[in-house]
Parts: C-alpha cells; sequence; structure tokens
C-alpha cells in the first residue's frame, strides 16, 4: 500500500511542476487535454490504493460464537480482546444459549436451515457426539495439517475425541486432577507431604499415617466425593484399560482400597455424604481432611474463599500429581476439555478457523492462564502464568503438578457413552454403599456395558 501511495504523490508532484512551467494562466486545449487525462490517470491510482488498503486490512467480519454463561465465564472476553488486537477488521459475537441445555439448544439450531453460528463451543462429550452424527460439523484434519498443528502439545486429548479417525474439535480449556493436600494436617501430625511421584500403595500408606478416629476430633487421611469418577478412573491412568471398553476388572484393586479406608475410618462414609449432600468443597474447608483427589477448577474457588477469609481451616494447601500405578510414569491424570468446532453452515469459515486456530493455541493458552483456567495445551510459559497467581501454592511441587505426561479424558468419544455411565454409575453406588460386593457390581457392569455396545 505504501509503494501505491507514494507512486501517487510522485505522480501528482511531477503534474504541478509540469503546470507551474508553462508560465502561463490560460492553458491551451491540447495542455486542458492532458490535465483531464492526468487527473484521470490519478484518480484511478487513488481508488487502486483504496483497494490495496483494503486488501491488506480485511473488510470487516462479524463471527458469531456459540457459547453458555457469558457474563459468568471469565475467560471469554479475554480471549476476544486478545484476537480483535491482532485482527481490528473482525467482531466476535457471543450468543449464549444458556447452559442447563446447551448442548440440546445447539444440535436444534444447527439442525436447522437459518443457522449462522461461525464458531461453536462443544460442551461435553454427548452432545459432541450428537452433532457429529448429525452431519453439522466440519472435520478438521486436513486443516489441521495445512495448518502444520502438532496435536501432540494436547497430551493425547485429541485422539480420545476422533470418530471413525477424524477430529471435529479443537480443545481449548482443559481440567486436570489432582491430589489436593493440607499441608497442616500433615504438619500436625508430623508426616511428610504427598510428592508428586507416589504410587497407589504409598498414597493409602500416608492417607493411613495421617488418619485420627478419636470420636469428636477426627482426621480423615483422604476424601473421595460421591462421583464414580473418583474412583473408578483411577485404573484407566495406566493407559491399558478404558472406561467405555465392557470390562471393568481392573476397577476391583481401586474399590478393595477405598472401601478398606471406608472402613477403617481413613475416609467419610459413602452413604453418609450423599444423604447429607456434602459437596466436596465444603469437606476439605473444614480443615480436617488430609488430602482429596478433585479437578484442577477447585484450584481458583480455592484461591477466592482463602483471600476472602471464607476458607480458614484449609489456608495452607497445596497440591501433587496424580498417584501412579507400579511402574508407570508419574503425571498420568484424568481430564475434561471444552473445544470449538466449525459448523458446516458458518457463514464465515476461513475467519473462524483462523479464530479457533487463536483460542486453541499457544496465544489462547495463555489468555486462559492469565485468568486463573487451565488451557489444553501447556508448556512452560502458561505453567508459569497460573503458578505466579496471586494465591496460588509457592512451593515448587505445586508449580509442578500442574505438568503432566498424558491425559485421559474421563469420558472418551463413543455413541453410547450416556447409556455406558447409567449403567457405572448405578453399579459404584452399590458397591460404596455395600449393597453389593465389588465382584457382583463388576460382573454387573461387564454384562450392562457389553450389552450397550453390543
Amino acid at each position: 500500500m505504501k509503494k501505491i501511495v507514494s507512486s501517487v504523490l510522485v505522480a501528482s508532484l511531477a503534474a504541478t511542476s509540469l503546470a507551474a512551467c508553462g508560465g502561463s494562466s490560460t492553458a491551451p486545449a491540447t495542455t486542458t487535454a492532458a490535465a483531464k487525462e492526468t487527473a484521470t490517470t490519478e484518480a484511478a491510482k487513488e481508488s487502486a490504493a483504496t483497494e490495496a488498503a483494503k486488501e491488506s486490512t480485511g473488510d470487516a467480519v462479524t463471527l458469531k460464537w456459540a457459547l453458555w454463561d457469558a457474563s459468568s465465564i471469565t475467560y471469554y472476553q479475554p480471549l476476544i480482546d486478545a484476537y480483535k488486537a491482532e485482527h481490528p477488521n473482525v467482531d466476535i459475537e457471543m450468543v449464549d444459549l444458556g447452559s442447563t441445555d446447551y448442548s440440546t439448544v445447539l444440535g436444534t439450531q444447527l439442525s436447522g436451515s437459518g443457522s449462522d453460528f461461525d464458531v461453536v463451543t462443544i460442551k461435553d462429550v454427548p452432545g459432541y457426539m450428537t452433532l457429529v452424527n448429525k452431519g453439522v460439523l466440519e472435520p478438521l484434519d486436513d486443516k489441521i495439517k495445512e495448518a502444520g498443528i502438532d496435536l501432540s502439545q494436547y497430551g493425547g486429548i485429541t485422539d480420545q475425541v476422533k470418530i471413525n479417525d477424524a477430529l471435529y474439535e479443537l480443545p481449548f480449556r482443559s481440567d486436570i486432577w489432582v491430589l489436593y493436600y493440607n499441608k497442616d494436617v500433615f504438619d500436625k501430625a508430623g508426616v511428610d507431604y504427598p510428592t508428586n511421584d507416589m504410587t497407589w500403595d504409598q498414597y493409602d500408606e500416608l492417607a493411613r499415617k495421617v488418619t485420627d478416629t478419636t470420636p469428636g476430633s477426627e482426621v480423615y487421611g483422604a476424601h473421595y466425593h460421591t462421583w464414580r469418577s473418583t474412583i473408578q478412573l483411577d485404573g484407566i491412568l495406566d493407559g491399558k484399560n478404558t472406561i467405555v471398553g465392557g470390562n471393568y476388572d481392573f476397577t476391583k484393586p481401586y474399590y478393595e482400597m477405598v472401601l478398606k479406608q471406608q472402613q477403617d475410618g481413613v475416609c467419610m462414609d459413602y452413604a453418609t455424604l450423599k444423604t447429607q449432600g456434602l459437596h466436596y468443597s465444603d469437606a476439605f474447608a473444614q480443615g480436617n481432611v488430609a488430602m482429596m483427589n478433585m479437578g484442577s477448577w477447585f484450584i481458583s474457588t480455592l484461591i477466592n474463599k482463602v483471600a476472602s477469609g471464607e476458607y480458614t481451616d484449609c489456608a495452607n494447601w497445596g497440591m501433587v500429581k496424580y498417584p501412579h500405578a507400579e511402574g508407570v510414569e508419574p503425571g498420568s491424570t484424568l481430564a475434561t476439555i471444552t473445544a470449538l468446532a466449525l459448523p458446516t453452515s458458518a457463514p464465515h469459515k476461513d475467519e473462524a478457523w483462523d479464530f479457533i486456530q487463536f483460542v486453541t493455541g499457544e496465544q489462547g493458552a495463555q489468555v486462559l492462564a492469565e485468568t486463573g483456567n487451565i488451557p489444553a495445551m501447556t508448556n512452560d510459559n502458561i505453567v508459569n502464568a497460573i503458578a505466579s497467581m496471586d494465591g496460588f501454592p509457592q512451593d515448587e511441587n505445586s508449580k509442578e503438578a500442574l505438568v503432566t505426561s498424558h491425559t485421559f479424558l474421563e469420558m472418551p468419544a463413543n455413541e453410547k457413552s450416556s447409556e455406558i455411565e447409567t449403567v457405572l454409575n448405578e453399579q459404584h453406588d452399590l458397591i460404596m454403599t455395600e449393597s453389593s460386593t465389588i465382584d457382583e457390581a463388576v460382573q454387573a457392569m461387564n454384562e450392562g456395558v457389553q450389552a450397550v455396545i453390543g
């Protein structure tokens, strides 16, 4: 553009010079004609310069982004602001579909003839499967290859959401599971803190060391929320098993460990937790829970509640990596993801894909980290950004806990995922209330899920 504008200026100056050299106030007819021709030429050049300017900045485009809870989720606007700083010609319009029935509403709108979403957020695996089966999402494999995106930066997650070997979403946010602990509980018991390299046997031994079953002053070495994921999914972290495979014999050692802890007072009783509806955050906040396995979404809760003075009995907290099976590399953990996808009906596919690359790439990850959220991709800069937040534990182990070796989705892509989950939830409840033996319930899982995936 600068070259074109410079040419216009040079030509204008040349024309002015020639006119001044004529020395007459009344130009002859031939000169007037030449002037008209010059003016026409200059107008054409100015028009060309204007067009070149438009091409360099791009015509204004508005992308419609389908999402939920726009007013309460902290990272939406920072992501938009960061993208617009580099793409001033692109506006992003957030379309809030609500969180309660988000996947259902999104599926209905994308299946209609009038959908004009350019980018859609994928909330969960069942919703993702439904959209892919409806044929309303673009496969991204060719685009990913052309862009040179390294999928290994997502820690194996993208392999778990391929459908018929095709990828229809890219993750941008991930919640990994870690082991939270109360340093004051360990200090009072004179026991060393948990580490980033513990087997499940070492974890069980440590939990028992800090347990106090004295009535009225109980200290629990471990705590498990009532979700099946707190126990069943411990068995998939060796990479040899899957929660959608139809055989759940691998869960037996973990159920045996937790049931024995429950019987020995190492953890709270499952039936009591269900009856009372005690939230895991309230349990940890009481100050008498030594260790608790939970997702990284709890980090911001702890930071905010401690800062506000609401949590005083667990203010001295830390976290370490998930325990691992014998012989398995430390750092394997569970994860849930939030992803972006490109609708087949998107009006501005090129611009939408560029936005998706930004949000799911390193720049978007940096924005997420700075707002206290865990990105789907990680590197040293991103880990440092999270660990430098006010209120984050300052010990090196807590920072190192953010680094994973491999992440396994709580529920990988499977068209029968919701039916499988129903079977697993039912049997989990029967085991933990000791209404069924572990062997009986696991056999029921095997038969029930095999019937579902048939």
